[in-house]
């Protein structure tokens, strides 16, 4: 009998605790993926990519050119001309790096054509999950996409100022 009743009330208790949490699992890359605006700037930041990596890559072949033209003239040159052809490679070295970092870098050209492109699709979409979220009663949306994230928490259940206060932080 001591087993049934345990067994009605952790059956109970777990019913409860799922009606009180709603939660929906989606998946972004799917969502953008449908959106032909979304492919439209993919196929654009693709293309532009392609054309900054060919940029690169002929400066690197004249830097490999310059490389292999030291490399067989060195024995013959001074010592005068010997610094200023090292100087020459190590600028060209530097000048390549510098443009890989502005085109493909942290904030460099790449993103910021991102950000002018796939940015404002993605904050529809995050809208139209806002919108969801709250019309439907959701607490938690995760997405499936990169991993689980969370996509939208319902700023009533965010505990963080309940524990501020246990912690005697105001």
């Amino acid at each position: 009998m001591k087993k049934i009743i345990l067994l009605l009330v952790c059956t109970l208790a777990t019913t409860i605790f799922i009606n009180a949490q709603r939660y929906a699992i989606i998946d972004t890359k799917y969502i953008l993926d449908k959106i032909p605006e979304y492919k439209n700037a993919d196929r654009k930041l693709q293309s532009i990519a392609e054309q900054w990596q060919k940029e690169i890559d002929n400066k690197q072949a004249e830097l490999d050119k310059m490389y292999k033209d030291y490399e067989a003239e060195q024995f013959m040159l001074s010592d005068d001309l010997k610094k200023k052809r090292e100087d020459e490679i190590f600028n060209k070295e530097k000048e390549v790096r510098e443009l890989q970092k502005k085109r493909f870098g942290y904030e460099g050209d790449l993103f910021k054509e991102r950000q002018k492109l796939v940015k404002p699709i993605q904050d529809r979409v995050y809208t139209a999950v806002q919108k969801i979220a709250v019309n439907r009663g959701y607490d938690f949306i995760l997405d499936k996409s990169e991993g689980i994230t969370v996509i939208f928490a319902d700023p009533k259940i965010d505990k963080s100022e309940d524990i501020l206060k246990e912690l005697g932080i105001k």
